[in-house]
């Protein structure tokens, strides 16, 4: 890049950086969000296909989760991140629709391409999406159906609705009652607002076995076992002592070195150790507790003082678990054994050791905060329930939305295109271009039901066209059942799900795709001597994946 000063030329950046400005960064950019909302676009809906990746370990990710997709891909160009960072904004805030979002990202996009070509001005399209945006909330909102707590028939067809399509259909029903069912024990109600915190329920994860026998234990189940064969199995009345520690004698900062002599200094020596390590466990004692869980390792001295003492403990547990126990026993973790008073320890009616196929596991329950569920995971192989895991996260946020939210929409299509509709009718109110930018965002809601037909194999034409008609004649919950080819009404087929999940999509899908139209000169560093495109790469696509159509 260089200015002109006199006649002469003024190099402002680095020799070897790149400048791309006006039509071409915007075509640029838009063509790489295109790209990116491509690759995913074929795993929307029920009928949606599956995505396998591989990374350079040979580790292989099979999924269909639009959010999973998106993050395990290696994706260098700034417009396609922002893509990235649509569906991962859509997963935390709710949990399903990742796929939505992306795709509607670049659909707005390839529509506001057309729109530039025609001589509109970005800031015109801008302000016409930002308009169509707020409207298409506002409207949606005259779309909803109420849920309640005690509807428990209409949250189960909510978690149907979004396990449907992946990967672990054959087993929706036993998913969706174990997300309902954990979602329920662990709702909360503050300031009159119901709640259900995700984080409440722990998944763990076993292969072996069928994806049916996975079931909801209420309270909390650590893959651990005891640590001493000699130690109880069961522990009723649980005093449980949670400690970040080792039970182990610690090793000196300073290099130093013990000179023995004689037999019985050894002795005195190896007396001296067992003795520490005695001390520590008769704190441990002292303490009142009968269950340990130590984020480190317990020494084999320690072990057998605890196993004679009738303690039962496990070793090296996950930070998360020591956190989860916390929250659900009452304990405080203890980072030391100097000061530890029966207030620190939590409390459960039952801490037991049982068998998961050939590995033994630690069930902790009748647990002091009865919010606190787990959830064992069965599969017959890895990759199945990895996509389970998926299915399940899903079914979870989206049940403890619609609970929160106590709103819900239509599925199938049905919203998009009744939005569409209105929005046409909308955008003929406006004076302006911003009329044009309003209607090709209505235009390009109707990706959703197109996409949705396209990957059932069914004609995407002719179902648009029924869909269309349906809505006209004032069916506003008119979808698309992927599975009969049928235009049906949504409600009554029972695919649902909640408000948030539209509205989130819509408002992230044209931030960023409002984001990218404003751009019109980018600026990229030097290009790193290793291979692969530079950031900012101007390339107008990704390799391997072609932009939408």
């Amino acid at each position: 890049m260089t200015g002109q000063l006199a006649g002469q030329p003024i190099f402002i950046l680095r020799e070897g950086s790149q400048r791309t400005k006006g039509k071409e960064a915007q075509h640029n950019n838009i063509m790489a969000a295109k790209a990116v909302a491509a690759a995913v676009r074929t795993t929307l809906g029920p009928q949606g296909m599956d995505k396998m990746l591989v990374d350079a370990l040979g580790d292989i990710v099979i999924t269909n989760d639009g959010a999973t997709i998106l993050q395990t891909m290696d994706i260098q160009h700034p417009a396609a991140k922002m893509i990235v960072e649509v569906a991962k904004t859509q997963d935390d805030e709710v949990g399903d629709g990742t796929t939505t979002a992306a795709v509607l990202a670049g659909e707005f996009l390839k529509n506001a391409e057309e729109l530039l070509e025609q001589g509109v001005h970005p800031t015109v399209i801008v302000s016409g999406y930002r308009l169509a945006s707020a409207k298409a909330k506002e409207i949606l909102k005259t779309l909803t159906k109420p849920v309640t707590l005690e509807d428990k028939d209409l949250l189960l067809k909510i978690a149907v609705t979004a396990i449907t399509g992946k990967g672990s259909e054959a087993s929706r029903d036993v998913f969706a009652s174990l997300a309902v069912n954990a979602i329920l024990a662990v709702v909360d109600k503050k300031n009159g607002k119901y709640t259900a915190d995700v984080e409440d329920i722990k998944i763990e994860k076993k292969v072996g076995g069928s994806v049916e026998a996975s079931e909801l234990i209420e309270g909390m189940v650590i893959d651990k076992e005891r640590v001493h064969t000699n130690m109880p199995k069961n522990v009723h009345n649980a005093r449980i002592l949670l400690l970040s520690e080792a039970l182990e004698l610690k090793k000196t900062e300073v290099k130093s070195e013990i000179s023995i002599k004689t037999p019985d200094q050894l002795q005195l020596f190896l007396d001296q150790e067992e003795q520490m390590l005695h001390d520590m466990v008769s704190k441990v004692i002292n303490s009142g507790a009968n269950v340990v869980f130590v984020e480190k390792g317990i020494d084999d001295i320690a072990q057998h003082y605890l196993a004679k003492a009738g303690i039962y403990a496990a070793r090296r547990v996950k930070k998360s678990d020591m956190e989860k126990l916390a929250r659900s026993t009452g304990a405080k973790i203890q980072t030391g054994l100097k000061e530890i008073s029966e207030s620190d320890l939590g409390k459960a009616d039952l801490v037991e050791e049982k068998k998961i196929g050939d590995e033994a596991m630690t069930y902790v329950t009748g647990c002091h905060n009865p919010k606190a569920v787990s959830i064992i995971l069965r599969g017959g192989i890895e990759h199945v329930v990895d996509e389970a895991e998926r299915a399940l996260h899903d079914a979870l946020r989206v049940v403890g939305v619609a609970i929160e939210d106590e709103t819900l929409v239509a599925g199938g299509g049905s919203p998009e295109v009744e939005l569409a509709l209105r929005l046409r009718e909308y955008s003929t109110t406006l004076i302006g271009r911003e009329q044009l930018a309003v209607a090709k965002f209505a235009e390009a809601l109707e990706i959703i039901p197109r996409t949705l037909a396209e990957n059932a194999g069914l004609d995407p034409i002719d179902i648009l066209v029924e869909m269309r008609s349906q809505h006209e004649k004032g069916n506003k919950t008119a979808g698309l059942n992927v599975f009969t080819g049928k235009v049906v009404d949504m409600w009554k087929e029972g695919v649902v799900e909640p408000l948030r999940i539209k509205t989130q999509a819509i408002s992230s899908a044209t931030e960023a795709a409002t984001m990218i139209l404003r751009i019109d000169d980018v600026l990229s560093s030097k290009a790193a001597p290793a291979g692969g495109m530079p950031p900012g790469g101007m390339g107008g696509g990704m390799g391997g994946m072609e932009g939408m159509d």
